[in-house]
């Protein structure tokens, strides 16, 4: 008797065992195919999802660096005032566009009295001084004076000559006529967009100001300015192109490319100062911080995909490909450089492959709570 019921404990045992494995079998074909899912065509999810297809672009020589979109100094000019005196009129605002030689503030200044003042003393002075070495010819070759007298009348005039030009030179450069008007006007140098003023009527205006009265840029025209790390020198050169993205215009990317590279390195951040010219579309402002991605030198190809299509899961990143209409299958790649907003990829894709960028995250969670 006992033994008949350890047999029958023994071979319901292998019965159990029989059906457990009958049971796994499905469960194991469900794990091969859990990295996958189906979406029949009138799915509500479907328009929860963007799926685009990748693209290529030209390989970064270096992870995004950062840096600011500055004005052209090519296109700008600081204007100050070359006298002391006060500001009357302002007759331009920031905004305002301007052409070469337009009014921009006019000042009453006492130096400009003085200067008008010595140029015509310069100009009375050597006009008598012309008239005395005149007169000492005449009386030298009549043989009333020496020649030392006459040789001492030269030197004067040369003298006087001499001031006249400084005293009409300094006119000249001021732009100005004799006149014994104290109001001075100050002018625009070049064509361009007013971007900023730091006088107001009234202001008391000195040439050795710190600032500059008005800032005057062709607003078309701007540089990019990266602080290079030290490492990076060498993957930089004149010429060499560059992407440039800037936190307003976040789904636009802005062509560019190296103009000059500084020949000193900062002693205190170990950064070389680099200056690149930009193709802003009229969209990019001075000032504006932007992300600076110098491309490959050898014009290398590489496949980019924005973060949102990640999915990162311990040290693998994966996207969802969509295979066919409505099956979409998680596979894992390898990333190449990774930014804020983009990775471009070393494996794992082919250029015409269709991913999600937008979603793929909630795609992730339904395999999950799949398994």
């Amino acid at each position: 008797m006992k033994s008949q019921l350890i047999r029958f404990l023994l071979i319901f045992a292998i019965s159990l065992s029989a059906v457990a494995a009958e049971e796994q079998k499905p469960a194991e074909k469900k794990a091969t195919l859990s990295d996958e899912i189906v979406l029949q065509p009138n799915s509500p999810q479907l328009d929860s999802l963007k799926i685009e297809p990748v693209i290529e672009i030209t390989a970064p020589a270096t992870e995004p660096l950062n840096g600011k979109i500055v004005f052209d100094e090519n296109y700008t000019a600081r204007v100050s005032s070359p006298l002391l005196g006060r500001a009357t009129s302002i007759k331009a605002q920031i905004g305002d566009k301007v052409k070469a030689g337009q009014v921009l503030m006019v000042m009453d200044s006492p130096d400009l009295g003085s200067a008008v003042s010595d140029a015509k003393k310069a100009d009375a002075d050597l006009e008598m001084k012309q008239k005395a070495m005149e007169r000492n010819r005449m009386l030298l070759e009549g043989g009333v004076i020496a020649l030392k007298d006459f040789e001492s009348s030269e030197s004067d005039l040369a003298q006087s000559k001499a001031e006249a030009e400084r005293a009409n030179a300094r006119l000249n450069n001021l732009g100005i006529k004799h006149s014994l008007n104290q109001t001075y006007t100050v002018r625009a140098p070049i064509s361009g967009t007013i971007v900023d003023r730091q006088v107001n009527p009234g202001t008391e205006v000195r040439p050795d100001a710190a600032a500059p009265l008005f800032t005057i840029t062709n607003p078309d025209h701007l540089w990019a300015s990266i602080d290079l790390p030290e490492r990076d020198l060498g993957k930089i050169e004149i010429g060499q192109a560059l992407s440039i993205s800037v936190e307003a215009y976040p789904d636009e990317t802005f062509n560019g490319h190296v103009k000059a590279i500084g020949v000193v390195v900062d002693p205190t951040t170990r950064r070389i100062p680099v200056h690149c010219i930009v193709e802003s579309k009229g969209k990019l402002k001075a000032e504006m911080y932007a992300k600076i991605t110098p491309l490959s030198l050898k014009s290398e190809k590489v496949i980019q995909l924005p973060n949102t299509a990640l999915i990162t899961e311990g040290l693998y990143n994966y996207v969802f490909v969509e295979t066919s209409p409505g099956h979409i299958k998680k596979r894992r790649i390898v990333l190449n450089v990774q930014d804020r907003d983009y990775a471009t990829v070393k494996e794992g894709l082919q250029v015409g492959d269709k991913v999600v960028t937008v979603g793929a995250i909630l795609l992730n969670s339904e395999l999950m709570a799949g398994k």
